[in-house]
């Protein structure tokens, strides 16, 4: 398998690219309202090195999406092309992310998984990741 190049997302030539990325992901990403040009502006002004594409051969087949709040971090949108997965662009991702996320200082990370996303499950199970048993809340405020 040919490397992937793993750099920082580049607005707004990479957005199309990651939106239908994300939109054929599956049912582990859930593309919504935060994914709008506007909000992805928003997160890129706030810690725009932990937002990370993969490129093969010039198109784009993976991608992952960190924030440091200055104490934990979140991992989200971490896909790979449907005919791309199986082949560590995942884990080279991961990786990535997370030594990106080490180097602010960041001790611990988060990561929302559906329950019904088994394979992603697994993924997570065999990185190291611990199924927390918690309650998820949530509040829109608009």
């Amino acid at each position: 398998m040919p490397q992937a190049n793993i750099r920082t997302f580049r607005y707004p030539e990479d957005l199309i690219g990651v939106l239908e990325l994300w939109g054929n992901a599956g049912p582990g990403v859930h593309v919504g309202r935060s994914d709008s040009p506007e909000e992805i502006q928003k997160k890129l002004a706030r810690d725009p090195d932990l937002f990370l594409v993969a490129e093969l051969d010039g198109r784009l087949v993976g991608t992952v999406l960190g924030g440091f709040d200055g104490r934990r971090g979140m991992v989200y949108h971490l896909a790979v092309a449907v005919e791309e997965r199986r082949q560590g662009l995942g884990e080279a991702l991961m990786q990535a992310v997370e030594a990106r996320l080490r180097s602010m200082g960041c001790l611990r990370y988060y990561l929302l998984v559906t329950q019904d996303n088994e394979s992603a499950i697994k993924f997570y199970e065999q990185r190291g990741h611990e199924c927390l048993p918690l309650h998820i809340f949530a509040k829109d405020l608009d």
